[in-house]
């Protein structure tokens, strides 16, 4: 399971000109789901992500996690971050999961986030999405739960 996670001052997601989903301050979390992904995957990287000590503490230093700061997350799904552009002009999508498998385990994702306390709002799996952001730094990180980057 791949991710990037944006700190951001806010940020909303729509379709088809209608907003779907909106937070504030926090992460937009762009998150692809790899052919191989399990349950375990999704745990690892829900964990890492809401204790990823990423925002500013008073003295400016990078010591807070998004639980510590009580900020939300817009999940939105990406299966392009699977896509595989070392060969020939086209990217490679064969490691990306089919739809199906994708979603349930996209869903068990958000919903480990919500369980542990946080906020959180989705754009909609499977439509084209208009991503509107306010990055704050900006910071910007790419995590990987099989842990290749």
């Amino acid at each position: 399971m791949r991710a990037v996670a944006q700190r951001v001052k806010e940020s909303r997601v729509e379709v088809k000109n209608r907003v779907v989903g909106r937070i504030g301050p926090g992460l937009l979390i762009l998150l692809g789901v790899g052919r191989d992904d399990t349950l375990k995957d999704c745990e690892y990287l829900a964990g890492k992500i809401a204790h990823l000590r990423i925002f500013s503490d008073e003295k400016g230093f990078m010591n807070l996690s998004l639980l510590d700061t009580g900020g939300a997350a817009l999940v939105v799904s990406q299966f392009t971050l699977w896509g595989d552009c070392r060969k020939g002009r086209r990217p490679s999508f064969v490691k990306a999961a089919p739809p199906e498998p994708a979603r349930k385990l996209y869903e068990h994702f958000v919903e480990l986030l919500k369980r542990k306390g946080l906020t959180v709002a989705t754009g909609m799996f499977q439509e084209m999405m208009d991503i509107h952001l306010i990055n704050d730094g900006p910071v910007t990180l790419m995590l990987d739960s099989h842990k290749t980057f």
